[in-house]
Formats: structure tokens, C-alpha cells, sequence
């Protein structure tokens, strides 16, 4: 069954505000320096929360996104920062070429903040994306690696037990597709799950990808217990074991996050 914050967009903004402040940020600030003349991009922005701590702190942000309702209320829940001119909303894509020809070597950080499991061709996006940073640039992904027991995000089905069991997401899609209907999901969340699934990454894909693109891992974290689990689940988040993390294709099922900065 959906939680509160897929419902309730200001909850969501106030926890995205909070995860940011606590984790994402102190994470960025291992291997960059954030404050003014610091210029950021968010992809997949959404109501703009994860920027707002960066905002405080002297940056100049960028948050984009494809969903109109969610710019709409970023746009709403920071108009003194954007009156400021702190902070610009876009409703575009980013690969339109007005977009690049604006922003092309433009951002010192890029943030994609459980965005990059939703985007397809990872191998050309990554690439592209690279090309939107200043010389010492940065890239943050903070996602859920495919195969951990909710990497599906059938959290988001709106029935009790397709949103409450794991790992069936990792069956093959026809299987997987039955089981959804036979829960009682419509058709259109039944499509937007299998979307996700269409655009899974795993920890090993995301490394292999980031490295063909001529980028470094700077810095990483792996997860036992995802930070946004205090608002699903009432969990404190704590880190992966470290013999857990180092081992390939195990870690995945047992990760329910993972922070990485590239450069």
C-alpha cells in the first residue's frame, strides 16, 4: 500500500529537505567543496527538496524534471529562493539542445538522487551528463541496487500485498506481470513497474558504466539499511558491512542503497 509521502507531496519535500541535510550533503562534502560561487544541477529535481540545504548553504542551483506537477510545486515551496534568484526550476529535457548549448561545462555538481535507476540507456546518459560539468566537476547517484529485496519500487503498488513483498520484482516479466494483476493492480501501475524494471541497474553495471565513461569513483557507501527508510519504516540508517560490500553480485541483494561521487 502507498506511504503517506507517495501521496503527499509536502511531506515528501520536507523528508526530501531533511535526507538531504543529513546524508547527501555530508556525503557530497567528503570529496567537494559546497557554497557560494558552488553551481549545481538536480536531474529528476521533483519538488525541489534535496536542493534546499544546498541553497542555505550559498550555492547556485539548477533543478530539472520531466513531471510538470512536481516543478510546479518546487517552484511554489521556494519561490523566495527563486525570487532571490537562487534557484531556477526547469520543466525540460536534457537533452534538448537549447539545454546543453545553455549548460554545457557549466556545473561544478550534478545530483541524481534515485533518479538514475529510472533513466534508460545508462550508458549514453552517463556520458552526456559528463559533459555538463566544469573541469574537477562531480557527479552524486544515490539509488537502490536492482536486486535488493524492494528494488522494484513495488512499494508504490497501491494494493497491501504487491507493495509489501520482495524480490518478486526480479522474476521474468510475464511472471511478474501475472502476479501484479493477480494482486489487483491496475494496468497502469502494473505498467509503470515494469517500466522501472525495464531500466534496472546493479551495482556492478553502474561501476562498469562509470568507469567506460571516463569518469572515477571518488567516493562510495554502501547501504544495509537506506537513510529514507526512517520515513517507509521507522529505521535508522546504517551501513553495509564491509564484507558484504566487497562482494560482487551478493551485495546486491542485500544493499538497499548505495552513494557514489564520480569525477
Amino acid at each position: 500500500m502507498a506511504l503517506k509521502q507517495h501521496k503527499d507531496a509536502r511531506v515528501r519535500y520536507e523528508q526530501q529537505v531533511e535526507n538531504s541535510r543529513a546524508y547527501v550533503m555530508p556525503f557530497i562534502q567528503k570529496t567537494k567543496q559546497l557554497g557560494p560561487g558552488t553551481a549545481i544541477l538536480e536531474i529528476g529535481c521533483g519538488e525541489g527538496g534535496v536542493l534546499q540545504p544546498l541553497i542555505q548553504a550559498g550555492c547556485q542551483c539548477v533543478g530539472v524534471d520531466l513531471d510538470p506537477p512536481r516543478i510546479e510545486l518546487a517552484k511554489e515551496y521556494l519561490k523566495d529562493e527563486i525570487a532571490a534568484g537562487k534557484v531556477e526550476f526547469l520543466l525540460q529535457n536534457i537533452y534538448d539542445d537549447a539545454f546543453f548549448k545553455r549548460f554545457n561545462g557549466h556545473f561544478d555538481l550534478i545530483i541524481l538522487k534515485d533518479v538514475i535507476e529510472h533513466v534508460p540507456e545508462q550508458e549514453k546518459f552517463i556520458p552526456y551528463i559528463k559533459k555538463l560539468l566544469r573541469p574537477g566537476g562531480q557527479i552524486f547517484f544515490g539509488f537502490p541496487p536492482w536486486y535488493m529485496p524492494f528494488g522494484g519500487h513495488q512499494q508504490i503498488a497501491e494494493t497491501k500485498l504487491a507493495s509489501k513483498l520482495p524480490y518478486y520484482h526480479i522474476l521474468p516479466n510475464p511472471l511478474y506481470k501475472a502476479m501484479l494483476k493477480a494482486f489487483g493492480e491496475t494496468q497502469g501501475k502494473i505498467d509503470e513497474l515494469l517500466e522501472v524494471k525495464s531500466t534496472r541497474i546493479s551495482i556492478e553495471r553502474f561501476e562498469k558504466v562509470v568507469k567506460q565513461s571516463g569518469l572515477k569513483v571518488m567516493h562510495k557507501q554502501h547501504f544495509l539499511f537506506n537513510p529514507i527508510y526512517k520515513y517507509k519504516f521507522g529505521i535508522e540508517a546504517r551501513n553495509q558491512y564491509k564484507i558484504i560490500s566487497a562482494l560482487p553480485g551478493i551485495r546486491n541483494f542485500l544493499t538497499t542503497c548505495v552513494y557514489y561521487t564520480v569525477g
